[in-house]
């Protein structure tokens, strides 16, 4: 089956790509796996507070992603597959590829203004060749209109 990983956070362009990405594995009978990322935390000298940040970091992230899944399973009725790890966001995302061969794209939102984000950054920018899938790249200003249109 043909999945489409979706990286989910706290902006407007995720729940873009997420719509766009749930739309196309409906038409194609495909799947969705949503990424959360719980990015690493700076070090504190204190083990309990740093321990207390991390684990806040990781509710939130796992908050994010029951959301997400959640809008998903009423809007289309797919159940997707839901993943929270820890690290950079590109070496997570290129080992969740490798090692599910399933994922046939990688479906990320630039913001509607401004920067596009860090991750389309890193991987629209000297890493876009190195992709084992295709990156789609949807624009965070679509309406739910213009997303349904195009998927």
């Amino acid at each position: 089956m043909r999945t489409y990983l979706v990286v989910i956070d706290d902006t407007p362009e995720a729940a873009v790509a997420l719509r766009f990405a749930a739309r196309r594995a409906v038409k194609t009978g495909g799947g969705v796996e949503i990424l959360s990322l719980v990015e690493p935390q700076e070090f504190i000298a204190f083990a309990g507070v740093q321990a207390t940040i991390e684990e806040e970091a990781r509710l939130h992230a796992e908050g994010l992603v029951a959301g997400a899944a959640g809008t998903l399973i009423a809007e289309s009725g797919l159940r997707p597959a839901i993943t929270v790890r820890s690290g950079e966001g590109p070496k997570v995302i290129r080992e969740l590829i490798a090692a599910n061969p399933a994922i046939a794209a990688l479906v990320l939102g630039a913001a509607a203004s401004g920067a596009p984000g860090p991750l389309v950054a890193h991987f629209a920018g000297t890493d876009a060749g190195a992709l084992p899938v295709p990156l789609m790249i949807v624009p965070g200003s679509l309406t739910v209109e213009g997303i349904d249109r195009l998927s």
